[in-house]
C-alpha cells in the first residue's frame, strides 16, 4: 500500500468512526451542547464535512455543487458547529457522505504532490500539496473525533470506537466507577500535597 492509500484509509476510518458517534442517540442528544462553547455531536459532523468539502474541493480547483450557507462571509459565527432546527440529522449525515465522496474523487484523481492553494491560510503557508491536505484532514478529523468520543461518553457512557474496542480496558460499569473514584482520590491527594508545600 502506498502513502496516499495509507493516508486515505486513515481518513476514511476516522470519518466512519465520527458518524458512528451518532448511532442510537435521540435527536436531542446528537444536538445538545455539552461544553461551555456549545460543542455537540451533530455540529462536529457538520463542521468536519464542511471543511473537508473545502479542502479537497476549492483548494484544488475542484469546487463542489453544494452551497454551504453557514460558511458564507455574512454567516453567523460558528454556524458550521451546530444544527439549526430545520437542518435534519439525515441532511447533515448526507452532507458528510457527499463531502467524503467529493474528497475521495480528488484524492483518487490527483498525485500526492499535486499543488493547491488554501485561500483562507496566510500567504506564506497557502501553497500546499495534496499530501499536506490529506495529513491536515486526517488530523482535523481525528481531533474532532476525540471531541465526539468525550461527548458520547458524557451522554450515555459509550466509550471507544465500537463496543469491543481493544484499546479500552475490559471493565464493568462498576469497575469503571471504582477506577474513576481512584483517579478522583489521587487528584484530591495531589491538591492537598501542593497546598501543604
Amino acid at each position: 500500500m502506498d502513502d496516499k492509500a495509507i493516508l486515505h484509509r486513515y481518513l476514511s476510518t476516522r470519518r466512519a468512526d465520527l458518524l458512528g458517534k451518532l448511532e442510537g442517540l435521540s435527536e436531542y442528544d446528537v444536538r445538545r451542547p455539552l461544553t461551555p462553547t456549545g460543542t455537540n455531536l451533530l455540529g462536529l459532523v457538520k463542521h468536519v464535512a464542511s471543511v473537508e468539502f473545502g479542502y479537497f474541493g476549492e483548494v484544488f480547483g475542484r469546487p463542489g455543487s453544494l452551497e454551504l450557507p453557514w460558511l458564507a462571509d455574512d454567516a453567523e459565527p460558528d454556524a458550521d458547529m451546530w444544527a439549526a432546527p430545520g437542518e435534519t440529522r439525515e441532511q447533515i449525515v448526507e452532507l458528510h457522505r457527499f463531502a467524503a465522496a467529493h474528497s475521495d474523487a480528488t484524492i483518487d484523481d490527483l498525485a500526492l504532490d499535486a499543488p493547491g492553494v488554501v485561500p483562507w491560510w496566510p500567504d506564506e503557508r497557502k501553497h500546499v500539496t495534496l499530501h499536506q491536505i490529506l495529513v491536515h484532514m486526517c488530523v482535523e478529523t481525528a481531533h474532532h473525533l476525540g471531541h465526539a468520543d468525550i461527548l458520547r461518553e458524557l451522554i450515555d457512557g459509550s466509550a471507544g470506537q465500537r463496543p469491543d474496542d481493544p484499546n479500552l480496558s475490559a471493565r464493568t460499569p462498576e469497575g469503571w466507577a471504582v477506577h474513576r473514584a481512584r483517579i478522583e482520590a489521587a487528584a484530591v491527594a495531589a491538591e492537598a500535597l501542593a497546598a501543604s508545600d
